[in-house]
């Protein structure tokens, strides 16, 4: 097993004993991402989609630093404090990923990080080749 961890600044550093995303030979964890701004690891000021659109755009840093991109997602985790943005979340998917579109859960939960009402983590399947 080849285990890589992944870091990159252009997504928010962990706030916790955890790594961005870990790749073990051709498949990429991608941790929980918050709607954080990498460079103050402040929660971004604005409505909802502003808030889920940095969830977006800070998974795919890490998914650019691990050798994929949105193409290569297969499996997408969105957790919601209050399920009625679901349909938000489906809208601003649509402007990130394009068909065949990845598996995906929407799970309604009591709390998340920081306060922030949206998380999302991944699983990627990426080539072989990899510039570690």
């Amino acid at each position: 097993m080849k285990k890589t961890i992944i870091q990159t600044n252009q997504a928010p550093q962990a706030i916790g004993t955890y790594s961005q995303a870990v790749r073990v030979n051709n498949t990429v964890y991608l941790s929980g991402q918050i709607p954080l701004h990498p460079e103050t690891m402040e929660v971004v000021e604005g409505d909802m989609a502003v808030h889920i659109r940095r969830v977006f755009d800070n998974l795919k840093a890490v998914a650019n630093a691990a050798g994929g991109d949105f193409s290569n997602i297969v499996k997408l985790n969105v957790f919601l404090t209050d399920l009625s943005h679901f349909p938000l979340v489906n809208e601003i998917m649509g402007e990130y990923f394009e068909q065949p579109y990845p598996a995906r859960a929407a799970v309604g939960v009591a709390a998340l990080p920081k306060g922030v009402d949206v998380e999302m983590d991944a699983v990627m399947e990426v080539d072989e080749e990899y510039p570690a």
